[in-house]
């Protein structure tokens, strides 16, 4: 193996190139665990991105709580009793219970996935 190096301003620097990426869109639990391993774990976000694996990871732990996400609201939706009869008969009331669902998944899925 051969490293090749280019003089700049008195130095000689090794020619580092990232492979080529595609041009990948990640989802929210992606952006939220990025800016976590940028801010709080620097090691290892620059590990990832220099092995070219950064993308992969980010796109697992978005699909991961998606899914976790879904199952956690139907086990909690199922639980709790609520049903399609209490969004017929009051509308509020379902969205109240779903939205305290929902958050209390994703404060689990947050806990448990992105933030470790």
């Amino acid at each position: 193996m051969t490293i090749q190096y280019h003089k700049s301003g008195g130095y000689y620097l090794p020619n580092l190139v990232l492979e080529d990426t595609e041009v990948q869109s990640i989802g929210k639990y992606g952006r939220m665990r990025k800016h976590y391993l940028k801010e709080y774990r620097p090691v290892l976000y620059t590990n990832l991105l220099l092995s070219g694996e950064l993308f992969q990871h980010l796109e697992e732990i978005d699909k991961t709580c998606e899914e976790r996400m879904e199952l956690l609201t139907q086990q909690m939706t199922k639980q709790e009793g609520v049903t399609e009869a209490l969004k017929a008969a009051d509308q509020m009331e379902w969205v109240r219970h779903m939205n305290s669902i929902r958050n209390r998944a994703e404060e689990v899925v947050l806990h448990d996935l992105v933030y470790c």
